[in-house]
């Protein structure tokens, strides 16, 4: 009651100090007040309190009223609660920014891994990479071709920034981001223009009470914060149908990879079997060779095969018996 009959100041019972200086609308601390021109003011610190009583004129309206900072809202709520759909048309209609938290955070890595980055992005557990890479090995092997999209390799390990670092641990770990962090996030979209003097939705943030809790500390300070409830069969409807398409998706793929590996390694052992087959059929036409090259002549007792003694029982030898004067058409049975 003894508060209400009060005469608060131009800023009510926010700091003029900070709205002077951030553009924020910071409420003050009652144990923190002055009175100027028979008004009350409420500051958000000592130190703002100090530098309003060294100039007070400098904080207070003079022939027109002070300017009220543009609107902030933090917009939260569960996945599948239409966050994005109602900020983005309500930035629409207000004319401000819309700004998706975890997008933004998305960009800052996406220049360097390409892809994006946390558990849902994650397509392919350790048993596909595996798989893939059988693919890929067989595939050379077999000296075939097949789809990139079978063959995609992992992106190389890239070097990531400390910041970016924690960032992509934040993202893979559903982790709140540390204050220095979000001290050079922040300030960007309330600090520095064009949204500074533009106003935005914030969309998905603060994700953790720790979040939260570093916007009050740091003077980060929302019109409001709209929490948007949903039951769960609303988020089951909106969200399970993409899901099973996207699992049915991943199944008939993999399945399709399961049949070119063993298509793989049957083509690879046919293939093993017919080289051998024609080293063997290779080996076989050298000795052949080899064979037709000989001629034999008899000496004393024995023939001579280009140079080799070979003795037989001569009287087994029936005399006339034809290419035993050196006829190179002599065959090894014969003999």
């Amino acid at each position: 009651i003894k508060e209400r009959k009060r005469f608060l100041g131009d800023t009510k019972h926010f700091c003029p100090v900070v709205l002077k200086e951030n553009f924020i609308l910071q409420p003050g601390n009652t144990e923190e007040a002055a009175k100027y021109r028979e008004k009350i003011y409420y500051f958000s610190s000592a130190e703002a309190k100090e530098k309003f009583l060294e100039h007070p004129e400098d904080y207070v309206a003079h022939e027109e009223p002070l300017k009220a900072p543009p609107l902030r809202i933090c917009l939260v709520g569960p996945q599948g609660s239409g966050k994005t759909l109602c900020g983005r048309k309500l930035a629409e209609k207000l004319n401000i920014f819309h700004i998706q938290f975890e997008e933004v955070l998305q960009e800052k890595l996406l220049l360097k891994t390409e892809k994006k980055v946390g558990p849902e992005f994650e397509e392919d557990s350790e048993d596909e990479q595996a798989a893939k890479q059988e693919l890929e090995e067989l595939a050379i092997q077999a000296n075939v071709k097949v789809e990139e999209e079978n063959t995609k390799k992992q992106l190389p390990e890239v070097q990531l920034t400390e910041e970016e670092e924690v960032i992509k641990s934040s993202l893979m770990e559903n982790e709140p981001l540390p204050p220095e962090i979000l001290e050079a996030i922040l300030s960007e979209w309330w600090l520095q223009e064009p949204i500074r003097s533009t106003g935005f939705i914030l969309d998905g943030f603060p994700r953790y009470p720790e979040e939260a809790q570093f916007l009050g500390d740091h003077g980060f300070f929302p019109d409001a914060t709209v929490f948007i409830q949903v039951d769960d069969q609303d988020v089951f409807d909106r969200l399970l149908p993409a899901q099973i398409e996207k699992w049915k998706l991943k199944q008939k793929k993999k399945l399709e990879r399961k049949k070119l590996i063993k298509d793989m390694k049957t083509k690879i052992r046919v293939d093993m079997i017919a080289k051998r087959r024609a080293e063997l059929i290779l080996e076989r036409d050298k000795k052949r060779r080899e064979v037709s090259n000989f001629f034999f002549f008899k000496t004393g007792s024995h023939f001579v095969v280009q140079g080799r003694v070979q003795w037989h029982n001569h009287s087994s030898l029936q005399p006339g018996t034809p290419g035993l004067k050196g006829s190179p058409h002599l065959s090894l049975s014969k003999c």
